[in-house]
């Protein structure tokens, strides 16, 4: 049996980095929770750039559905290269980083703090310069991270925004689902592949089509079978998909489907069908049982098909943990 890859050994790590995560930021997400209700912030702003921004689209769903605060992403660019500030005093600003060390980042961080907003740091590296910026500084938990392809980084990312909405809310249910999640990702885990190699060998480009959630993690999705399999994807919200791009059938596209079983379901479903009634061919990604609190379902989704990309890049002769042309660590100004 082939020796197993750090994206693999990584990717699998992801209950135990939860069960770490829930206990050491107990307190600071406490802590954060009370700061958000004293301060009241009118809007959140996301700052972050690939993986960790694709986490900040999901925590715009998350922010915006629960807690009813508007979200904007961060163009880092406009502080670090054009040198503008941004009035962000009644800002709940959340910085997602791995590194937290690329050069835009801290400055586009440095800004928002000096313009009063309220400031909070995700973040892998606990030796970051974000820790002296931020008001909050949540630790992800996630360990050494090794592989290019982050895995558990980014759901450990995912977890800690359900935390800290979960804390900001007082929402029990969540709580109680996030308390369970290490052991339902462990099921996960073990279960079968659900995409293969045979799926994957022969696809030249897809599309990745979610809705709401099932959107924000289909971005990071169509980033990893870029990275690891070197299959051009891009990712749509399925309700977009169909004014006007929904022409890439004509062009043999494939279609990823991410469904999670939430309050934008029945139209994702309905914008499926029509894609399949155009004849494409539509592979799905793993379908959460029953039982399983909605908010939390992506990240089950994800574990999934972390260790499918992994597997299927090996069969298909490819070096998922190190990509041709990328790095680890980022750093952009």
């Amino acid at each position: 049996m082939a020796e197993i890859t750090k994206m693999a050994a990584e990717a699998t790590e992801t209950p135990d980095v939860f069960r770490r995560q829930l206990t050491a930021n107990k307190a600071r997400i406490a802590g954060l929770a009370q700061a958000i209700k004293d301060r009241d912030p009118e809007f959140a702003y996301m700052i972050g750039r690939g993986t960790s921004d694709h986490a900040g689209v999901f925590g715009k769903y998350l922010i915006e559905t629960e807690m009813g605060l508007p979200v904007a992403a961060a163009a880092p660019s406009v502080n670090s290269v054009f040198g503008k500030t941004l009035r962000l005093q009644k800002a709940l600003v959340i910085v997602i980083s791995q590194s937290g060390r690329s050069p835009d980042i801290l400055a586009q961080a440095k800004m928002a703090k000096e313009e009063g907003a309220l400031c909070v740091a995700l973040v892998n590296d606990e030796t970051s310069p974000l820790k002296d910026i931020a008001d909050f500084f949540i630790p992800l938990c996630a360990g050494p991270e090794i592989a290019v392809a982050a895995t558990k980084s980014y759901l450990a990312t995912l977890y800690a925004l359900l935390n800290i909405v979960a804390a900001c809310t007082d929402n029990a249910n969540l709580q109680n689902a996030l308390a369970g999640l290490p052991d339902k990702m462990e099921s996960v885990i073990a279960a079968s592949p659900v995409m293969t190699s045979s799926l994957l060998g022969s696809m030249d480009r897809c599309v990745v089509l979610g809705r709401a959630f099932g959107y924000a993690v289909s971005r990071e999705i169509a980033l990893k079978m870029k990275e690891v399999c070197g299959i051009q994807a891009e990712a749509f919200s399925s309700a977009e998909f169909l004014h006007g791009p929904i022409s890439l059938l004509n062009r043999g596209v494939a279609v990823l489907d991410v469904h999670v079983p939430d309050a934008s379901s029945e139209y994702h479903k309905a914008q499926v069908e029509e894609v399949k009634r155009r004849g494409a061919t539509v592979c799905s990604l793993l379908e959460v049982s029953d039982d399983t609190l909605p908010l939390v379902a992506p990240l089950l989704i994800m574990q999934r098909f972390y260790l499918d990309i992994e597997l299927a890049a090996r069969e298909l002769n490819m070096d998922p943990d190190s990509p041709v042309g990328l790095k680890k660590v980022t750093e952009t100004v």
